[in-house]
């Protein structure tokens, strides 16, 4: 017999409604995930502007919400201007984030563009690295005001009469690393980023402002940089970034299956810090967590060192990560950690979209295909709905270094009161063998079964190619069965859930 995962899902546990900006992505402009990723008008499916129409089809598929441009590490050395007006009027330039050049063929009016016919809202990142307040004030009045200024009547003339209307706008990009162009300290960042947001709310007082946080939970000032930004900027700024990266490191398997604990942690920490300055500075407001960057990420791949040297290629083949099963399963146990944080994570963007560390892969002139994490993604995305329920957990443990001790399972459901459907999140994060599954759901009236969908493999590192796109894909999980309130079934060993339910004659 397996060991047993109890869960108790009940109405009375709402955490917050499903935000659907949670299920945002990225498009920097690093690698292929502009050039030949979302944009290659020589390709077959190009349509009149040059979009590939396969990898648009793919992102509406996915349920992305929201998509960060233009970066990243990239947008702390753009001059923002250069990638609008005339094609041929566009310089190139070198961009030191990624050891490449950039031909500016896509810009602000393009990317736009784009957004509509993804069906996405967009999310700004401006330069507050290389540039500032009057950058800041800028790029806003070429995006957002009405025609009547010059810059306004600038975009008018590049082809965007109407105002873009973006709304979300992140201060600058991790400027808290050292490898970031324009590198602040804290205090130093503050203090720009705070005047960019008083001069752009004199602009737009309901914009949606988010400042840099911490790059990681590892960084030496984790905490202390949360402490002093939002001290500066608090009045000013709705959100705080957070990124993060995982991947398995030295053979060290248990402890990236137990990654999610570590993004408990992050939005853990910096919302006690949030509301610790709150609380100092005797505010009302809370403020919430953007967290604009996470995914699985192979860092020390080779394939993630840029160029070097007198090197300097467009679009180069640059961190082209290929997913495994497993991290398939991580990648949707992060998302449960998201879901479960959504009373003030109100933002999120996975990093990234088209074949930079993606869901989606594309070969120039050629096919697309998608990731093994395209499918916690998408199906996650589609059927998160109503509001998002705490799940009570009764589970065995594993060990691993870095946490100490992890429990087995983890999940997170969603509840729709108006149509009755309750979702369940659920992943078997222990390789040592399955975990028998009972959820008790007696507190909810005339469930049925819709669907049981789990990802997993025999060969944990498998992954998809494209001459095998379906090698890992979620395979209906014959063994769940509901009985008098009574949900149960079995778990494989490292492997994701969806279980679907409804009311009776819903």
């Amino acid at each position: 017999m397996s060991p047993a995962l109890t869960l108790t899902v009940n109405p009375a546990f709402r955490v917050a409604p499903v935000r659907r900006r949670t299920f945002g992505a990225f498009v920097e402009h690093l690698g292929r995930c502009v050039y030949t990723g979302i944009h290659e008008p020589d390709h077959p499916s190009a349509d009149e502007d040059g979009f590939r129409t396969d990898v648009l089809e793919l992102t509406r598929e996915l349920g992305v919400s929201s998509v960060r441009y233009p970066g990243g590490n990239f947008v702390s050395g753009y001059k923002w201007e250069d990638g609008v007006g005339p094609l041929e009027q566009r310089p190139a330039r070198h961009d030191l984030a990624w050891h490449s050049t950039e031909p500016n063929t896509v810009g602000l009016d393009e990317f736009m563009a784009w957004a509509k016919k993804a069906e996405v809202e967009p999310m700004y990142a401006m330069n507050l690295g290389t540039r500032g307040v009057e950058e800041a004030l800028d790029v806003l009045q070429y995006a957002n005001a009405p025609q009547g200024i010059e810059l306004s009547d600038q975009r008018a003339a590049n082809g965007s009469p109407q105002p873009h209307g973006i709304r979300m706008w992140c201060l600058g990009n991790e400027m808290d690393g050292p490898w970031q162009t324009g590198h602040k300290t804290a205090e130093e960042y503050a203090r720009v980023a705070t005047e960019a947001a008083r001069a752009m709310r004199q602009e737009d007082p309901d914009l949606e402002l988010i400042a840099c946080g911490s790059s990681n939970s590892q960084m030496p000032t984790f905490g202390a940089w949360e402490n002093t930004v939002l001290t500066e900027a608090y009045d000013f700024v709705d959100m705080i970034s957070a990124h993060a990266y995982y991947s398995e490191k030295d053979g060290d398997q248990a402890s990236f299956l137990a990654s999610a604990d570590d993004m408990d942690y992050f939005i853990d920490s910096v919302v006690a810090t949030a509301d610790h300055v709150r609380a100092k500075l005797k505010r009302d407001k809370r403020i919430m967590v953007s967290f604009d960057e996470w995914n699985i990420w192979y860092q020390h791949r080779a394939e993630s060192r840029p160029p070097s040297g007198d090197d300097w290629p467009v679009a180069p083949v640059l961190l082209e990560d290929v997913y495994s099963a497993m991290d398939a399963v991580v990648f949707g146990n992060l998302l449960i950690s998201l879901l479960r944080h959504s009373d003030r994570v109100a933002s999120a963007s996975l990093a990234q979209l088209v074949n930079v560390i993606a869901p989606i892969m594309t070969e120039p002139g050629g096919r697309v295909w998608k990731q093994t994490t395209f499918h916690p993604f998408s199906l996650t995305s589609r059927h998160a709905k109503g509001e998002v329920l705490d799940v009570r957990l009764q589970s065995p443990t594993f060990e691993n270094q870095r946490f100490g001790t992890s429990t087995s399972g983890d999940a997170v459901a969603t509840w729709d009161e108006e149509t009755g459907d309750l979702t369940v999140f659920v992943v078997n994060r222990d390789a040592s063998g399955p975990l028998d599954l009972g959820v008790d759901l007696t507190a909810f009236a005339g469930l049925e079964l819709v669907e049981a969908l789990t990802l997993h493999h025999e060969d944990p590192y498998v992954a998809n190619t494209a001459d095998a796109p379906d090698t890992v894909t979620p395979q209906k999980n014959d063994t769940i069965a509901l009985t008098d309130g009574r949900l149960t079934g079995e778990l494989p060993a490292i492997s994701w859930s969806i279980i679907r339910l409804s009311r009776t004659g819903a």
